[in-house]
Formats: structure tokens, sequence, C-alpha cells
């Protein structure tokens, strides 16, 4: 695996800017972490927009994001034969749309709810992204279809 990677990583390099061999090894063990991690600080800096790393999760919980609000858009694009997402990110009177976005099930604990169990982010005012049988979709969702899964992150 080493192996493929250390090919692929003049490609990875120049999709995610200039970094060691090591900071690449980390992103692609948590995809998600890594993909949360730079709308995050993408938004800290205050960036119209920013590329992560193409995966159908992620693209799924892109899709739920605009759905919801929280970005402008996204789009699929290739550099190097490296598929990536670029994120529109968005923001209301100079500040962020997302004011916390966090991983909640991770490589090294998952977190699994059952659909009774699912409680509402925020009072209500955030969302729960779940990954079901049916699909990656909101806490709201999940409690209308009566489906429970794997809590990938919360955003408020």
């Amino acid at each position: 695996m080493i192996c493929v990677l250390l090919d692929k990583f003049q490609g990875l390099q120049n999709l995610v800017g200039k970094c060691d061999i090591r900071s690449v090894i980390v992103s692609l063990s948590d995809g998600i972490g890594d993909f949360l991690t730079r709308i995050r600080n993408a938004q800290l800096a205050m960036h119209r927009e920013t590329r992560v790393l193409f995966s159908k999760v992620n693209s799924s919980i892109l899709k739920i994001l605009k759905e919801e609000g929280y970005i402008l858009n996204y789009e699929k694009q290739e550099s190097d034969s490296i598929p990536s997402l670029v994120v529109q990110l968005k923001y209301y009177d100079k500040s962020p749309v997302i004011n916390d976005i966090a991983r909640v099930s991770k490589p090294g604990c998952r977190y699994y709810s059952k659909c009774k169990d699912i409680s509402k982010a925020y009072n209500g005012l955030g969302i729960f992204i779940i990954s079901t049988p049916k699909g990656v979709m909101t806490d709201y969702n999940a409690r209308r279809l009566k489906v429970g899964g794997e809590v990938l992150c919360r955003v408020f």
C-alpha cells in the first residue's frame, strides 16, 4: 500500500499543496475527518472555496450540506487524474455559516445509533449526518424513515 501511495504522491502533492508523505497518509486513514477539517480551516481563514479529495461519502455529505444551506455549491474536478471536490463556502454578514463541524464516529471509536436514540443536534438548530443502510442522510430523515446507523458528524 505504501508503494501505491508513493506512486500517487506527486499527484496528491499537486492537489493538496506542499506537504510531506506523512500528512497525506494520515489524511487518507480518515478521509471524512480530513474532509471536515479542510472545510473548517477554510471557513476560519475566510476562503471562498476549498478543495477536498473525492469519495462517495464526501460527495453525499456535501449534497446534504448544500440542501441544508450550509454551503453554496460543490463540483467534481479532476487534477492529474486524481478526482477532487471544489466546495464553495457560504458566509453571512462576513462570518461563516458553519459555526461548528466535527467528526462524531472516528476510525478508532465508531458510534452507532438506533433511530429512537438519535437526538437533535444543538436542540434542533444543527444536524447530525448519519450513514444508514438507506444512504447518507440527516438525523431528521433517519428518524422519519425509522432507520439508524453510524453518526458521521455534527454540523451547527
